[in-house]
């Protein structure tokens, strides 16, 4: 199940403890967000849940949901206008093997959050699927104080039902404000709570019959967060979340989600800079690296590795390829961007086998950095190409090399 957790725009991990004190009229805060033009963010929320089918373990499944976002303009009211790319990758299994994730479906959005954390967008958007969570109240709250908002859910109903427009439904979350605590850097971070519960009918349209069959009926579940926020900053520094989802479909099946989120933000500098593209360049030059060339990208600054040797027809990387990635290794350890390995191959083969052997190429430089610890395994993401995006002619042998390459890409975005 592809349920995308990310109501907020700006996680941090931290660890502290509560202060036992008195709470008197001075704990009272206003909560509220803060936008600044040209900020830029990355969230990486990992969703480990447990899929049930009639009753009987189908399945457990980790999926990781990351958003990238840009702030592009905030008004005379505080509002911040973001334009953001939500991505979503499912790995299925009992385990993890703790390596890089393959890069899964986008969707783009555009989208107006007020300074208490209502949403405004078109309904062209169908991401997020949870709108206005957290909404703060007008007034001061203290620790303990409960307030009530409304918030909603928006699902894509275009596949089952080919309605084009998300299809909305509402639901009251409940709010307490429970106290402040000390993050290790010493800033002071609030612990909100927050619970609601789902219930959700789908309308009965016409649709084709298979796909109606396994499309979602009835739909009821609950939602329990704790959300650490950071007053001083105006967003949310970390958050967690137990949940539970039952669908009973129109085919009369009953699926059953239950598990555990958690979420964490990555503030980075860009990486698709003149500046850095010249550093780059250079650096690549001094080393002496053949084949392998720095440009710039839609998603970021990408070094090309070409006619990357490979042990013949496989994804086995050759003994000077491994000492070029360690040298790559070491420009890389320079960002805190994720990034993005895609492969490329000739035109050898059919397209199946193309496709199929340039993921494994990425996925084989992927593993190679990840050995290198130079990122966690969560911000490595791959994708194969096949040999539909050549650069080069594949008729001659040096067209088909510079074909057979991989791309590195550290990403903005």
């Amino acid at each position: 199940m592809k349920r995308i957790f990310f109501s907020i725009l700006f996680f941090l991990t931290l660890s502290s403890t509560f202060a036992q004190r008195l709470i008197t009229d001075a704990d009272a805060k206003v909560f509220r967000f803060k936008f600044h033009k040209n900020d830029q963010s990355r969230i990486l929320s990992t969703v480990n849940e447990d899929v049930y089918l009639n009753g009987r373990f189908n399945h457990s499944a980790i999926i990781l949901n990351r958003i990238s976002s840009v702030i592009t303009d905030v008004d005379e009211e505080g509002r911040g206008r973001a334009d953001a790319v939500f991505m979503t990758t499912e790995t299925s299994g009992r385990t993890w093997n703790n390596t890089s994730s393959t890069w899964g479906e986008e969707y783009e959005s555009v989208f107006t959050r007020d300074v208490r954390g209502k949403y405004e967008m078109e309904d062209s958007y169908f991401m997020p699927t949870v709108r206005d969570v957290p909404v703060f109240p007008q007034e001061a709250v203290k620790p303990g104080d409960k307030w009530k908002a409304q918030g909603y859910e928006a699902h894509d109903l275009r596949r089952a039902f080919g309605i084009e427009k998300p299809f909305m439904f509402p639901f009251e979350a409940n709010y307490t404000y429970r106290g402040d605590m000390h993050t290790e850097d010493g800033r002071i971070v609030s612990l909100i709570e927050i619970n609601y519960e789902m219930f959700f009918t789908t309308p009965n349209m016409q649709a084709d019959r298979e796909a109606i069959m396994q499309a979602p009926k009835i739909t009821t579940g609950y939602s329990n967060q704790k959300v650490w926020w950071d007053n001083e900053r105006g967003q949310i520094d970390h958050y967690a979340e137990d949940f539970k989802i039952q669908i009973e479909t129109f085919g009369e099946d009953v699926v059953l989600f239950t598990g555990k989120a958690h979420a964490e933000v990555t503030d980075f500098r860009r990486a698709n800079t003149e500046e850095n593209l010249k550093k780059i360049t250079n650096t690549v030059k001094e080393m002496g690296l053949e084949n392998v060339d720095v440009k710039e990208s839609e998603r970021g600054l990408t070094i090309s590795i070409e006619n990357i040797q490979f042990q013949p027809d496989s994804a086995y990387l050759m003994d000077s390829e491994k000492i070029k990635l360690t040298k790559i290794a070491g420009i890389l350890k320079d960002f805190e961007n994720d990034l993005l390995i895609t492969g490329h191959c000739a035109k050898r083969g059919s397209v199946k086998m193309q496709q199929l052997l340039s993921e494994e190429r990425a996925q084989a430089v992927a593993d190679y950095l990840s050995r290198m610890n130079i990122r966690n395994p969560n911000c490595i993401f791959t994708q194969g190409k096949g040999a539909s995006e050549p650069i080069d002619s594949n008729l001659t042998e040096e067209g088909r090399a510079r074909n057979r390459r991989v791309e590195i890409t550290i990403m903005d975005k």
